[in-house]
């Protein structure tokens, strides 16, 4: 596994949550509810807005400095993306970790996600997280022809 490290995104790195949110729109398109072509869109008053709804992090498996490889977001588990450098190496479940340990902090007893039905990936990761599938299913706003399932999982 390689070495990972998670900061929370604050007001002086939204830039970077920018940037990182930008790729993962560009690489999985059909995995978010939002798109690259709405997001690239938005303001930095919009960054701004969208980092005070709640927690994002990003993991760097590089030394200081280095360009994150990956993002979440919290209060409950979203837009979740890894680098497919950075794919295999640990740093999903760092993030998903990470998420639990802000959950706990902040007094939450759950935490509950969506996930593209087709995403396997993704999903066996949660699985190895142990979340459990909740029975929900919805239609993928960004995407309405694919379906995400709801998981979740005690703190």
């Amino acid at each position: 596994m390689a070495n990972v490290a998670v900061r929370e995104i604050d007001v002086s790195t939204w830039r970077m949550m920018r940037d990182v949110r930008l790729a993962a729109l560009r690489d999985a398109p059909e995995a978010f509810a939002s798109s690259y072509e709405r997001e690239i869109a938005f303001t930095q008053d919009e960054w701004l807005s969208r980092i005070s709804r709640g927690a994002n992090f990003v993991a760097c498996t590089g030394g200081p400095g280095s360009a994150p490889v990956g993002i979440v977001g919290a209060a409950e588990l979203v837009s979740m993306w890894v680098h497919p450098q950075a794919r295999g190496q640990g740093v999903g479940r760092v993030l998903v970790e990470t998420i639990f340990q802000w959950a706990r902090a902040e007094g939450h007893d759950l935490v509950h996600l969506w996930v593209t039905e087709t995403n396997d990936p993704a999903r066996r990761l949660y699985e190895r997280c142990g979340f459990v599938l909740t029975g929900e299913r919805q239609p993928l706003p960004s995407h309405p022809e694919y379906a995400e399932i709801a998981m979740a999982r005690r703190t």
